[in-house]
């Protein structure tokens, strides 16, 4: 699998991509069971767009909480299936040569739901025959679970499905069930685990090589990446332009019934999507790198308009009020003082795919149009 030569710095992020997502998917472990036969979760959307969003005039001065909804869930899809190109043989991000001849039973799986919206994209969702708890579209809802514990793979449920592909990266555990998959015969396929709006088409292609569709990865990478500056770019028409006018924004990871509460800086995935927004990331500014245990001292010298939060977090808080209690600090911020807490589905707002442009585009309604009607 090809790929851009890796520097340092890349390497760095990489690295606290992954600690970050092992974080995040034993936090999801303590607040989310499911059995094999649960329905999908439900999927978040309702929402209207930027553009048909009516602007508040003083984002920085709205008082209120707000939740991000998508305007639309569903997957576009090509119209026809695609004929993957195989054998496909690629090397993965863990250095294996991985020889695919078959992709009529695949799994994709991930603590974010990206590959597999990936594989719905290219035209491949009718393969997919199991699913992550993170993949929460309505096209994924009859699919059977193998992360029946929250975010933890189970080998049975995998092997029950008699896959012939799988596509992973190291957000799932616990790893010697991927190593047992691989024992087992099956090709496992595993792509980055960095998400952000950097490697939104290198994460596709990567899937794309792996299903053995590199021309159509590339043109679904191209037409993402088109969007994503499309959106940003309309998002930066309606945010203050003004430095100290643009909203102040820190994205807190929450999981209130284990005590779990750390801030986002740079590197760590957030920091792009804030920025992307038309803001500032207050945890950057004052040097909050990765991800790390929460402190009121920074927390308040970042002084926050706005704070982002997962859905699933907020709830285990005990909603806006329940974030404030337990953190005290949070109340001697503007972001605390106008209850500006701005939550969006844990399957969607780091998810970075090709439903990126969908994602800024809700956070945009939700920072500068809060009050805009659901369509």
């Amino acid at each position: 699998m090809t790929g851009h030569p890796r520097t340092a710095r890349r390497d760095v992020r990489a690295l606290v991509s992954t600690v970050a997502a092992v974080v995040v998917a034993v936090g999801l472990a303590g607040c989310q069971v499911a059995s094999p036969q649960a329905a999908a979760p439900a999927v978040i959307d309702g929402g209207t767009t930027l553009a048909d969003a009516t602007l508040v005039d003083d984002p920085k001065g709205y008082v209120g909480p707000s939740t991000a909804l998508l305007a639309e869930a569903a997957i576009p899809v090509p119209e026809s299936a695609p004929t993957p190109a195989l054998p496909a043989t690629v090397t993965d991000m863990q250095g294996t040569e991985v020889t695919v001849t078959d992709t009529s039973r695949i799994l994709a799986l991930d603590v974010y739901g990206t590959t597999s919206r990936i594989v719905y994209e290219l035209g491949l969702g009718d393969n997919l025959v199991g699913r992550d708890a993170s993949s929460s579209f309505p096209e994924a809802a009859d699919l059977p679970l193998v992360t029946q514990s929250g975010h933890d793979l189970n080998a049975e449920a995998i092997l029950a499905l008699s896959p012939t592909l799988i596509i992973t990266d190291t957000s799932l555990g616990p790893w010697d069930v991927v190593l047992q998959m691989r024992d087992a015969g099956i090709p496992v396929v595993v792509v980055d685990s960095e998400r952000s709006l950097e490697n939104v088409g290198t994460i596709i292609d990567q899937v794309a090589a792996a299903v053995g569709l590199p021309d159509e990865g590339a043109a679904l990478a191209e037409r993402s990446a088109a969007q994503i500056d499309a959106k940003i770019a309309e998002i930066a028409a309606v945010a203050p332009q003004d430095p100290a006018e643009k909203l102040r924004v820190a994205f807190l990871y929450v999981r209130g019934q284990a005590g779990v509460y750390y801030m986002f800086g740079t590197d760590s995935g957030a920091d792009t999507l804030i920025t992307a927004l038309g803001a500032t990331d207050v945890a950057t500014e004052i040097g909050w790198e990765g991800m790390r245990p929460l402190n009121d001292e920074g927390l308040v010298s970042a002084a926050p308009d706005v704070v982002l939060v997962m859905t699933k977090g907020l709830e285990s808080a005990g909603g806006v009020d329940g974030l404030l209690e337990a953190i005290p600090a949070l109340q001697s911020t503007p972001a605390g003082e106008n209850h500006r807490i701005v939550d969006m589905s844990d399957n969607e707002i780091l998810s970075y795919g090709p439903g990126t442009a969908d994602v800024l585009d809700a956070l945009a309604v939700a920072l500068y149009a809060p009050a805009a009607p659901a369509s």
